[in-house]
C-alpha cells in the first residue's frame, strides 16, 4: 500500500511518531489481525484497529446482538438488536474507516475450523468469555505458532499478556481448564463496561506494537487491573517446563476441545 493524502491527514498523528513513521502505517495497512468475539473485549479492539489503519480484520462469532450485550459491546448499537453481531461489527468498522477489510465469520471458533481460521491471521486476539475457547485458542496458537493477545474480565477485574511463539503461553500459568462453576461468568457475577473497555483497549495496542515491533510487549508479563480499588500492576511469570503444551516433554500435540471437568465433592 502508498499512502495517499488522505490517508497521510487520516494517520497524521500516528505517523508523526518516530516509532511509526509513514513506513510504519504501511506495515499496519498490510496486516492482517483476527478478532475472536465481537463482544466487551474484541469491540474496543475492534474499533480501535480500524481507526489505526490494520488494513484487514478478521471476526469471528457466532452469536446475534442480544439487549445485555449494550452495556459493554460498545461497537453494537440500540438498533442493531437480533443482527449477527459479525455484520454490526463490520458496519460500525466500515463506518470508521471505509477502507479496512473485513472478513466475517458467523460461527464458533472449534477444532474443525481453527486451524484453518487462523493460518492467514499475523495476530489473533482472544476475546471469548469462557474457558474452553480460550484454552483451545492457546493451544492451536502455541501449536500452529501464532502470536495472541489472551485477556480475561470479570467484576472489576481485568488481566491480558501477550504470547508471542518459543514465549510462555497460558497454559503455563493455567495448565488445565477449572472446574466447572468455580469461576462464575460474567452473567453470573457481572461486568463493569469500562473494565472491559480497558482491557479490549490494552489488548489492541499489542497487537499494534507487535505488528510494529516497538515498545515492550507484555511477553511473559500479566497486566492485572481492579478496577475498584484503581490499582494496575505486573505480575511477572516464566515459561514453565513443565507446561504441557510448550513445555520440554508436552502431552499436548494436537488440537481439540475440552469441556470443563465438574467439580465433585468427596464424602469423608
Amino acid at each position: 500500500m502508498i499512502l495517499d493524502d488522505n490517508d497521510i491527514l487520516r494517520y497524521s498523528r500516528q505517523i508523526i511518531l518516530k516509532e511509526v513513521g509513514g513506513k510504519g502505517q504501511e506495515k499496519l495497512f498490510n496486516a492482517k489481525v483476527l478478532i475472536v468475539g465481537a463482544g466487551g473485549l474484541g469491540s474496543p479492539a475492534g474499533l480501535y484497529l480500524a481507526a489505526s489503519g490494520i488494513g484487514t480484520v478478521g471476526i469471528i462469532d457466532g452469536d446475534n446482538v442480544d439487549l445485555t450485550n449494550l452495556q459493554r459491546q460498545i461497537i453494537h448499537f440500540s438498533s442493531d438488536l437480533n443482527k449477527a453481531k459479525v455484520e454490526s461489527a463490520e458496519e460500525k468498522i466500515k463506518a470508521i474507516n471505509p477502507k479496512i477489510n473485513v472478513i466475517k465469520y458467523k460461527e464458533r471458533l472449534n477444532a474443525e475450523n481453527i486451524a484453518s481460521t487462523i493460518k492467514d491471521f499475523d495476530f489473533i486476539i482472544d476475546g471469548t468469555d469462557n474457558f474452553p475457547a480460550k484454552f483451545l485458542i492457546n493451544d492451536a496458537c502455541v501449536l500452529l505458532k501464532k502470536p495472541f493477545s489472551h485477556a480475561g474480565i470479570l467484576r472489576f477485574d481485568g488481566q491480558t499478556f501477550t504470547h508471542i511463539p518459543g514465549g510462555a503461553c497460558y497454559r503455563c500459568i493455567f495448565p488445565e481448564l477449572p472446574p466447572k462453576g468455580v469461576i462464575p461468568s460474567c452473567s453470573e457475577a457481572g461486568i463493569l463496561g469500562p473494565v472491559a473497555g480497558i482491557i479490549g483497549s490494552v489488548q489492541a495496542l499489542e497487537t499494534i506494537k507487535f505488528i510494529l515491533g516497538i515498545g515492550n510487549l507484555l511477553i511473559n508479563r500479566l497486566f492485572i487491573m481492579n478496577a475498584f480499588e484503581m490499582n494496575f500492576r505486573i505480575v511477572n511469570f516464566k515459561k514453565n517446563k513443565e507446561c504441557p503444551i510448550c513445555g520440554e516433554n508436552p502431552s499436548i500435540k494436537e488440537i481439540k476441545e475440552y469441556e470443563q471437568p465438574v467439580c465433585e465433592l468427596k464424602r469423608n
